[in-house]
């Protein structure tokens, strides 16, 4: 996936989970952020963030985040994005565990939880739960970054999916490179490690795949090896 519009900027402060205050070109701004979790280790004062210009004329705000530096390293923050980086790779064969669908759709109801993408193969039906990653900590990336009880929820759904007999994936899309595996944040949320481990026990596929990120675009990469015991 492509950004059209992007330029960078130099991040102040974020006064909530929906805006931050960035400096461009010596001004002060103040920029929506495409992304609700907490990212607080990439949005420091100071650091260089990525903004990608609104297409609408009349929204409140011009530019909104897309992404950051920690250190030298470009992560992506746009939570919007997963869903369609996962979705383009599955269509074009790039998912190694996903391949040769007959059917696939964005957003498909199942019980009581809307999962990401839905998919039919030959003798298969299945859900796909995506979840992008944007926490890492010396070259280990987590999720998520913030409690979520939504999250926990969709894995018992996942749960309840595969015992009908369909097939089950949560997909932990990093959004960034060069990470050495993935493991829950036990952390932070219990709950959704918990979730996880019986997610696995269930036999719901979990997959873990990077990405290749630059300022104005981000693709597909290379399967992450996980720990989740």
């Amino acid at each position: 996936m492509k950004y059209s519009k992007i330029r960078r900027a130099k991040f102040i402060d974020r006064p909530n989970r929906f805006i931050a205050n960035v400096e461009i070109d010596g001004k002060r701004e103040v920029v929506h952020v495409k992304n609700t979790g907490r990212c607080k280790e990439i949005f420091v004062e100071g650091t260089t963030v990525i903004l990608e210009e609104g297409k609408n004329p009349n929204r409140k705000t011009k530019y909104s985040i897309i992404g950051g530096y920690k250190g030298h390293l470009l992560i992506n923050t746009d939570s919007q994005v997963p869903n369609t980086v996962v979705y383009d790779a599955i269509v074009n064969n790039k998912i190694q565990e996903i391949q040769n669908i007959t059917h696939i759709k964005r957003e498909a109801t199942f019980g009581n939880s809307r999962f990401d993408i839905y998919f039919e193969k030959k003798n298969e039906k299945g859900f796909i739960e995506v979840k992008g990653v944007t926490l890492e900590h010396e070259g280990i990336c987590k999720f998520p970054d913030a409690p979520t009880k939504r999250g926990a929820k969709h894995i018992y759904e996942l749960i309840e999916a595969k015992d009908q007999g369909y097939q089950s994936y949560i997909f932990f899309l990093v959004q960034m490179e060069g990470m050495k595996y993935f493991m829950p944040n036990d952390e932070t949320d219990p709950e959704f490690g918990q979730a996880l481990r019986l997610a696995y026990e269930h036999g719901v596929e979990i997959l873990v795949y990077d990405c290749i990120v630059k300022e104005d675009e981000i693709h597909i990469g290379k399967k992450l090896d996980y720990i989740i015991k």
